[in-house]
């Protein structure tokens, strides 16, 4: 064994001890089913990070833009608002839902096909970017979104 070995082993040791952490998982990311000229649709997907970040911007190419946002009761009107980020608690998972927080994809171009997927890219304030696969598909129990009411 050369005397490099015992070198590389050990700065390969320290880079990893000193590394930065794991970023954030991502994982169950889907989005419901749209026809032909609806303009918008939701998307899901559950967050668990080791460290506290923030999720602060996503795109995807099924859309203009992708927008992060709100559903909650007022009274007995469901609202949906847009917020600027998504706070996620160091090593607690943030499940993005129907009727909670989601991913809003706005002015869709094309139609989202049941079975489909397509690349979603999350934006993290500390990890930076965090790309997932989207699959389209109607999960039993949900309510379907009516998307004139946004």
């Amino acid at each position: 064994m050369s005397l490099h070995r015992p070198f590389v082993l050990l700065v390969l040791a320290l880079a990893t001890a000193a590394g930065a952490q794991p970023g954030p998982r991502v994982e169950d990311a889907w989005a419901r089913p749209t026809v032909t000229g609806q303009a918008g649709g939701g998307g899901f997907l559950k967050i668990t990070s080791p460290t506290a970040d923030r999720l602060i911007a996503a795109s995807a190419p099924v859309s203009k833009t992708v927008e992060l946002h709100t559903m909650q009761m007022q009274g007995d009107v469901m609202q949906m608002r847009q917020v600027p980020a998504i706070d996620i608690p160091a090593g607690k998972t943030v499940e993005l839902k129907p009727g909670g927080l989601h991913v809003m994809f706005i002015g869709l171009t094309q139609t989202l096909n049941d079975g489909a997927t397509f690349p979603l890219t999350l934006r993290f304030e500390k990890a930076g970017e965090v790309k997932v696969d989207v699959k389209v598909t109607t999960r039993p129990g949900m309510p379907a979104m009516d998307p004139h009411k946004h």
